[in-house]
C-alpha cells in the first residue's frame, strides 16, 4: 500500500479532515498523525521526513522547495501529517490481471493533469481536482474498472474515461505532473482521482505552509496489497503480514 503525504500547521487539521470526508475519492485519508509527529502506524520504524523519495515545501499557495531529498529542515512542531491513498497501490492488480499500465512498462511516473471539476470545500479550502491517466482499449475498460473498484482507500475505479476536454484537459500529451506517454491504436484515457488533489488545495487556498511529497515519489507502507482488498473490521488478522 502506498501514500501520499500532507503536513499542515495543527489549525488547518480540522478543515483538512473534513475535506478529506466530504471528497473521499479525490482524498481517501488513511492516517493522521498527532501533531509533531511523524512515525506511521503502516509502518514499523518509519520516519516521514525521510522515507519518501523527495519532498516538496508549499508557502501561501507558492512552491518554493521542490524534490528535496528529505523533510527534516521543514518538519515544525505544530504540523499535522495526513497520508492520503495513492493509485499505485492497485497497478499490482491491473499487472496480474495482463493490463500493465503504460507508464509501468516504460519505467516512468504516471501523468497526473488538473481538472475543471471543484471539490466540495471544507472551512477555508477550496480546489479542482487532480487525476492520473493510463491508456487502456475501450474493451478493456469493464476490466479496469472491475479491478480497481475494491481499492476504495486507493481511489477505486476510474473516475473518467474518453473525451478529456469533458474534465477541463485541452492537451493530453502534457500532463502537469509526471510523464506523458504514448497511446495505441484503439486506446483512450482512463483516468482516476489522483492524491496529489490536495498540493492544488496548496494552491487555490493559498495555505501558509505545507510539506508533501514529490508527486509519483510516494511513501511505501508495511501493508500488503490484500489488507485494502478486506472489509476494515476483519484487518487485525493482516497487520502482521509484512512480518
Amino acid at each position: 500500500m502506498q501514500a501520499n503525504l500532507v503536513a499542515l500547521p495543527a489549525e488547518e487539521a480540522a478543515d483538512f479532515r473534513l475535506l478529506c470526508a466530504r471528497n473521499p475519492v479525490a482524498c481517501p485519508l488513511l492516517e493522521e498523525l498527532a501533531p509533531g509527529t511523524f512515525v506511521s502506524s503502516h509502518a514499523a520504524g518509519s520516519d516521514l521526513r525521510t522515507d519518501i523519495p523527495a519532498y516538496r515545501l508549499w508557502r501561501d499557495g507558492e512552491l518554493v522547495e521542490r524534490a528535496a531529498p528529505d523533510a527534516i529542515a521543514f518538519w515544525r512542531a505544530d504540523l499535522v501529517a495526513f497520508l492520503i491513498g495513492c493509485s499505485y497501490t492497485f497497478e499490482w492488480a491491473l499487472e496480474e490481471a495482463g493490463l500493465q499500465p503504460r507508464h509501468v512498462a516504460r519505467g516512468s511516473s504516471v501523468p497526473m493533469y488538473r481538472t475543471n471539476v471543484p471539490l466540495a470545500p471544507a472551512g477555508r479550502l477550496r480546489g479542482h481536482l487532480v487525476v492520473s491517466m493510463r491508456p487502456y482499449r475501450g474493451d478493456e475498460i469493464e476490466r479496469v474498472r472491475a479491478i480497481t473498484r475494491p481499492f476504495v482507500e486507493a481511489h477505486g475505479e476510474p473516475f473518467h474515461w474518453g473525451d478529456a476536454a469533458r474534465i477541463g484537459i485541452r492537451d493530453i500529451s502534457r500532463p502537469d505532473e509526471g510523464d506523458a506517454v504514448p497511446f495505441e491504436a484503439g486506446e483512450e484515457p482512463v483516468f482516476w482521482a489522483c492524491g496529489v488533489t490536495p498540493q492544488v488545495v496548496a494552491v487555490e487556498s493559498k495555505l501558509p505552509y505545507v510539506v508533501t511529497h514529490e508527486p509519483g515519489h510516494m511513501f511505501v507502507t508495511d501493508r500488503r496489497h490484500e489488507y485494502l482488498q478486506t472489509p476494515p473490521g476483519r484487518r487485525r488478522h493482516l497487520l502482521g503480514a509484512a512480518d
